[in-house]
């Protein structure tokens, strides 16, 4: 069956030329002009990624991304914009977006994220015991390099790419904290970034509640004060 992606983008011109290079991939799609169209198509339909622009009349891709995460949709969002503002980019990864491309975008690039991302996203619902020769082992926690996903106890982690990513970039530097700005360059590709970093902070925060025992005691995902985070294994 083919996936399915959702576009929601109000330049009617993009529309066509996303969606005619989508269809020639073999993927189904799914139109929105506005952002409440959208939120109701992404909601009602269920695709398997969404294309999401920011600047949208009726509700803008922020507010969209905002009322899917917080209605527990884990559904791949790749962010849209021709904006460069750092504040933006910031504000779309806070609100749980798991990719972003700024306009004008290599369609080769795109298609390349959109693949990645649903692969990603089946991994983890077929997800099924790996043996342990194919696991980083890290105590209670394991990472397979392969699949993508993270196992606690044996069971896997409902992960997005981005908390894999903040995942794997800790463990692989076990023993030593890591600052904000490098993880802002390991997992988010900003490379010299030196403005606010609070996407760090509010990532790191949604991975606790999935992987600590108790959020509010980590164990898994420490702060060291004033250097940043690292990672433990209980």
């Amino acid at each position: 069956m083919s996936k399915k992606i959702l576009v929601v983008e109000d330049e009617r011109n993009i529309v066509d030329i996303l969606t005619f290079n989508l269809i020639r991939e073999g993927y189904e799609t799914l139109e929105a002009l506005d952002g409440a169209a959208g939120l109701k198509l992404a909601l009602d339909e269920d695709p398997d990624l969404i294309l999401l622009d920011l600047m949208l009349p009726k509700m803008d891709g922020f507010e969209v991304c905002r009322t899917l995460r917080e209605q527990g949709r884990a559904t791949p969002i790749i962010m849209l914009t021709a904006r460069e503002e750092e504040t933006d980019k910031v504000l779309g990864l806070e609100l749980g977006a798991d990719d972003y491309i700024t306009k004008p975008f290599s369609m080769r690039e795109l298609l390349a994220r959109v693949k990645s991302n649903i692969r990603r996203s089946e991994m983890l619902s077929q997800a099924a015991p790996k043996s342990a020769a194919n696991r980083l082992d890290f105590g209670r926690l394991q990472l397979d390099t392969d699949t993508m996903l993270v196992y606690k106890d044996g069971s896997p982690l409902d992960l997005t790419q981005r908390e894999y990513e903040l995942v794997k970039a800790l463990a692989s530097s076990r023993g030593q904290a890591l600052s904000r700005e490098s993880l802002m360059k390991q997992v988010w590709n900003f490379e010299g970034f030196v403005g606010d970093v609070r996407a760090v902070d509010v990532a790191i925060r949604r991975l606790r509640e999935k992987i600590e025992d108790d959020p509010a005691e980590p164990r898994f995902i420490i702060t060291r004060r004033g250097l940043g985070y690292a990672f433990g294994t209980p």
